[in-house]
């Protein structure tokens, strides 16, 4: 998995699998957010627009990620 931001842009985009030589199909779920699903059905990955509002809305401005064993919040920087 790799986070990707954008603060120019304000756009993240959570790459779940490699990118491949097939063309993924892309769907809006709204105007921030889009899923890329290869042929397989599976999610190449996850676009969020106005990054910053959704990533601060939960979990108290941190990324919180539970890795099997492993807990760990990363406190996300202000929006400049």
């Amino acid at each position: 998995m790799h986070l990707s931001y954008d603060p120019v842009r304000n756009i993240a985009y959570i790459r779940l699998r490699e990118a491949t030589s097939v063309e993924a199909e892309t769907i809006r779920l709204s105007d921030e957010v889009a899923i890329d699903l290869a042929p397989d059905g599976s999610i190449h990955g996850i676009e969020l627009l106005n990054a910053n509002a959704q990533l601060r809305a939960a979990d108290g401005g941190r990324l919180v990620l539970d890795l099997a064993e492993r807990h760990i919040e990363v406190p996300l920087p202000e929006p400049a």
